[in-house]
């Protein structure tokens, strides 16, 4: 994961970065991992593994969280992380959500709409704090001791506060590790019939799109551009992104910079020529009207010089995703995924 910094300059810059209770263990605890799973019920203490990583450092390490009781007061960073959380019935535990941006989903609009908003943008250690939180959840890059970060890990376990990094958003995360995170919370607050019921449900979706695109025998190559706009287009190679990257592949198609570190330039990106273009849609308050009109977004790409030569501009494979969809690595992504692939192949969703 890279740190993502503004509400959308924060966003370029957090890209870089993130796209990242204590106690002793007592004999009669409970131990969870992702090979237990038909359990309906939940015995406490339990210890759910989990994930760590050190003030400033880039790699997730294995920790042991320990539950004596499901949580009470949860704090979800960021609009993605909290719809998940309604799928599995825990609204009312829900006291503040930040990061409250991009698309959201219609089926749990309600409920959503009820929550406390702690802020449009991530949120602070402080501001997560001011609801008194006894568990943050979310994705991995925003557990960090900065302005934009709730605290690490560890800092957040020695207040007495549990946490749950979501698997997906870490480095070596995949689409299937959305399936654990809903068994492990299912677990964790003991509802764990709700959790296998909306497994079942995203599970039957996304086989749905990947049966549709067997027929595709031929992978396509593809590059992302995070922003379009002509004044500041710029090309993010999503090295380390296994989430993105592996979303991509369900599609059929590889990321032609995926091992690549660094800025990526626009020679680099005509040298490639791939197949595909996918850019951004922030869909967010502030930001400017091309970034929030998907026509205005894709036109930025046909109409710049600069791209002309490219097979996607010329052949018109230029799409748009939702922010939520390509960087939320929650089940929204599903979402996006399901666009994507009848914008690239009606004739296989007809």
């Amino acid at each position: 994961m890279k740190k993502i910094t503004t509400l959308f300059t924060a966003i370029i810059m957090t890209l870089t970065f993130l796209l990242t209770s204590c106690g002793t263990e007592p004999a009669a605890q409970n131990s969870i991992s992702a090979s237990d799973s038909k359990e309906t019920t939940t015995s406490y203490p339990l210890v759910v593994k989990n994930y760590t990583k050190a003030e400033g450092g880039t790699e997730w390490l294995e920790k042991d969280i320990t539950f004596e009781k499901a949580p009470e007061r949860i704090v979800a960073t960021t609009r993605t992380a909290a719809e998940f959380l309604i799928h599995l019935g825990l609204t009312d535990k829900i006291v503040g959500v930040g990061g409250v941006f991009g698309i959201p989903d219609e089926s749990v609009s309600e409920e959503f709409n009820k929550l406390t908003n702690l802020g449009k943008s991530y949120i602070s250690k402080e501001v997560a704090m001011s609801v008194n939180p006894d568990f943050i959840f979310g994705r991995g890059g925003l557990f960090d001791n900065a302005d934009w970060g709730v605290g690490t890990v560890d800092s957040l376990n020695e207040m007495g506060i549990n946490t749950y990094v979501m698997e997906s958003s870490i480095t070596g995360g995949t689409f299937e590790s959305i399936y654990k995170d809903i068994e492990m919370i299912g677990k964790i607050f003991g509802v764990q019939e709700k959790a296998q019921e909306f497994a079942a449900e995203l599970k039957a979706r996304q086989k749905t799109v990947q049966d549709a695109l067997k027929a595709i025998k031929q992978d396509k190559t593809f590059a992302y551009i995070h922003s379009s706009e002509p004044e500041s287009l710029s090309i993010y190679s999503a090295y380390n992104e296994t989430f993105f990257n592996d979303m991509f592949r369900m599609l059929k198609l590889q990321n032609v910079f995926e091992k690549e570190q660094g800025e990526i330039s626009v020679e680099a990106l005509i040298e490639q020529n791939p197949h595909i273009l996918v850019t951004l849609h922030w869909d967010t308050e502030g930001e400017a009207a091309t970034q929030k009109d998907e026509n205005a977004t894709i036109n930025n790409i046909m109409t710049n010089p600069k791209l002309e030569s490219l097979d996607a501009v010329k052949n018109k494979q230029v799409f748009v995703a939702n922010y939520n969809h390509l960087f939320g690595y929650s089940y929204q992504s599903l979402d996006g995924l399901e666009k994507l692939a009848k914008e690239l192949y009606p004739e296989l969703f007809q």
